[in-house]
């Protein structure tokens, strides 16, 4: 995978635009100029364990004697049902709840909202290919960075969108990575059938 393909899969996997009206909730009863100092922590700290993941998967994944077909395949049915869960939404969707005026730290924005399972999990899995450090990593930081600008500029994101639009941004974002998720079971089954 090229640099634009591993950073628009990794924003497709941040989820900015669906987790723009969860950010807006949780933080509804906090100052909107707080508001944008907490995004921006958060995001900042969630950069942070990403990038951390992504130096300590190689090293875990060497440790546990997983194989590259065996991420690829994982990653490709954790992908898949992340895919499935945005294009049918359960009826009553996951929701985070916080005392009000309860500033979060950590838990939920950065994690697992930003830096969530399925993110890691593909981090992981780019850091034990043969890419070389650069093109993964850089990936990450433009992954980051076209979030963290939707969600700096989710008051009026959600205002332009409104919330059909965001679930119908949602819904595309799954159909693109059930897409990627069956590419990446393809790519399992032939690096085993190739005798990788």
């Amino acid at each position: 995978m090229g640099l634009f393909s591993i950073a628009f899969a990794l924003f497709l996997l941040m989820d900015s635009i669906g987790n723009v009206p969860i950010f807006l909730g949780i933080l509804k009863e906090i100052d909107p100029k707080r508001q944008r100092i907490i995004i921006i922590r958060e995001l900042i700290l969630a950069l942070i364990i990403i990038v951390a993941f992504y130096f300590i998967g190689d090293v875990l994944l060497s440790f546990l004697g997983i194989s590259q077909q065996a991420v690829l395949l994982a990653g490709g049915i954790i992908l898949f049902i992340i895919g499935l869960n945005l294009v049918f939404p359960p009826e009553h969707k996951k929701a985070v709840h916080l005392e009000a005026k309860k500033e979060p730290f950590l838990v939920p924005l950065a994690i697992p909202l930003v830096a969530g399972p399925a993110t890691l999990a593909a981090v992981m899995l780019y850091s034990h290919q043969e890419e070389g450090d650069l093109i993964p990593l850089l990936a990450i930081f433009i992954a980051w960075s076209a979030s963290f600008l939707i969600l700096l500029s989710a008051i009026p994101l959600k205002r332009i969108l409104g919330a059909r639009g965001l679930a119908a941004c949602e819904r595309l974002t799954g159909l693109i990575l059930i897409m990627i998720a069956v590419q990446m079971a393809l790519d399992s089954f032939q690096i085993l059938f190739n005798g990788g």
